[in-house]
């Protein structure tokens, strides 16, 4: 038990009798012999549970078998009211420390039995059983205890959880220690409340572990605040707050944020008992800026902002706190080509970009000091329409022929109409004419596949149809073959010489 037998109510200390039976539940002689002789055995420390049979002077006495008696300190029972907290025939739970004048002592308290004696604190020391003592003065490597009338002695590393080496904070006070040492009949004796503290640190912990659970919303107090974060004491345990969890804002730094001692309510995100890593954030209690954001900041919309940081690939910019856009280097609109955004803009400096990209589920603006310029629509050709064009480039696997402004098409080695081998770059430098006719069009990619030797088959036709037109007899239906043409063409040069 602890010592809240004197700071609860005592509606909160005190439990039910259970009811005894009639004579089928007496105990026979053997049995009670028996646990008699247990009662003679008890060791210091050992946990009992007994019903209280009388309370007289200072002292509750205790049943604990065998016509065998034990006696406790009535202050144990007294509650910050000053009303006392047990009647006869209630059950308590105590642990026996020493017997001291004939009578069996036993205490409430786990957190400090009040020894007087060296034989009490040496039985303190058997049994576990932790006892009061009042800090005197600072020795040499701790400090000196006195418990009773017995001088102890406490390391510094003893003193609390951290170590103290501070004498004042703990000088004059009474505080509960374990004995870890009891050597020399009694003249090296070692008490410690670090182990103590660390007993209630580890019950704080697992009573913790049960109750705690991720995205849980807990309440806190701000132990130390780091330039990576501030550690938050959660009753036992404590939670880092990492510095990107701090604030949506992140040019805020944890020191104008938090400050130690101070009260907060954070969120559990994530819970690693192991290593003992509680990860907590303070950002998620406050409401998330990026909600509707892209009604805000539309596409292509002007907006101002403060250049916050620079880095070797842009500039982020804090519209408003918590919302950082990013001008990426391509995006200054120099009209050059720069090594690094400081040559452009420098942190501190109040700028106004548009709109590139709202990237709502990665949390992400992109920025430009430039207008988005809408692309011209480009009117494809027609499958079969012939065009006349100028040679822009010449590859490998064909020939790029600009056919209107802002649309280029391919002429592949095997539309060209020449033989194989051709030198084509030779034979159709940049700039060159070039006739062709569409094969393909790709709408969604404006891609347009065209033919030379389709745009000069066609030439060849039309030609051919001229001359045909020319040189057909009046009323004539049939053109017969292409040996009477060429002689009527040859017979009509010799009428003309």
């Amino acid at each position: 038990m602890s010592d809240k037998n004197t700071e609860e109510s005592c509606d909160e200390m005190n439990k039910p009798v259970p009811e005894t039976g009639g004579p089928e539940q007496e105990e026979s002689f053997a049995s009670l012999l028996e646990k008699s002789k247990g009662m003679e055995r008890l060791a210091p420390g050992q946990k009992v549970r007994a019903r209280v049979v009388s309370i007289s002077g200072d002292m509750v006495y205790i049943d604990l078998g065998g016509k065998s008696e034990g006696v406790i300190d009535l202050n144990e029972f007294v509650a910050k009211d000053g009303t006392t907290c047990v009647k006869v025939g209630e059950e308590v739970e105590a642990f026996f420390v020493t017997v001291q004048d004939g009578a069996r002592r036993l205490t409430t308290r786990t957190r400090g039995y009040s020894a007087a004696s060296l034989t009490e604190i040496r039985n303190a020391f058997e049994g576990g059983v932790p006892v009061n003592g009042e800090v005197k003065r600072e020795v040499k490597g701790g400090f000196e205890v006195a418990v009773g009338e017995v001088r102890c002695f406490c390391p510094f590393s003893q003193i609390d959880l951290k170590g103290g080496r501070e004498g004042g904070v703990y000088m004059g006070r009474t505080f509960p220690f374990k004995v870890l040492e009891f050597e020399e009949g009694g003249k090296n004796v070692i008490v410690s409340r670090r182990a103590l503290l660390e007993e209630e640190k580890k019950a704080r912990i697992d009573q913790l572990r049960e109750s705690l659970a991720v995205g849980m919303e807990v309440p806190g107090t701000v132990g130390s605040v780091q330039n990576f974060g501030a550690f938050v004491d959660l009753g036992g345990i404590d939670g880092l707050i990492p510095a990107s969890e701090l604030s949506w804002n992140r040019s805020d730094r944890p020191s104008d944020i938090l400050s130690p001692g101070q009260e907060v309510t954070v969120r559990i995100l994530s819970l690693d008992w192991d290593n003992r890593r509680l990860t907590l954030s303070l950002k998620a209690m406050q409401p998330d800026p990026w909600v509707n954001l892209a009604e805000k900041y539309p596409v292509g919309s002007r907006v101002s902002g403060t250049v916050v940081r620079l880095v070797p690939f842009g500039a982020f910019v804090s519209l408003e706190p918590g919302i950082d856009g990013l001008i990426h280097i391509s995006n200054f609109g120099t009209g050059r080509r720069i090594n690094h955004p400081k040559e452009v803009v420098e942190v501190g400096q109040a700028i106004e970009a548009y709109v590139s990209t709202v990237d709502i589920p990665n949390k992400k603006i992109s920025l430009s000091m430039q207008p988005k310029v809408e692309p011209k629509k480009i009117v494809l050709p027609e499958v079969g329409e012939f065009i006349d064009g100028v040679v822009e480039r010449v590859m490998p696997y064909g020939v790029f022929v600009k056919i209107k402004e802002g649309l280029v098409g391919l002429v592949p080695n095997g539309e060209m109409g020449t033989p194989v081998g051709t030198d084509h770059k030779k034979m159709f430098p940049s700039g060159s004419a070039m006739k062709v006719a569409v094969l393909e069009v790709d709408s969604e990619n404006n891609k347009v596949r065209l033919s030379r030797k389709a745009a000069m088959e066609k030439e060849v036709e039309e030609e051919f149809s001229e001359y045909k037109e020319s040189v057909q007899p009046a009323g004539s239906t049939s053109f017969g073959n292409l040996g009477d043409l060429l002689k009527a063409k040859m017979e009509e040069k010799k009428s003309q010489n």
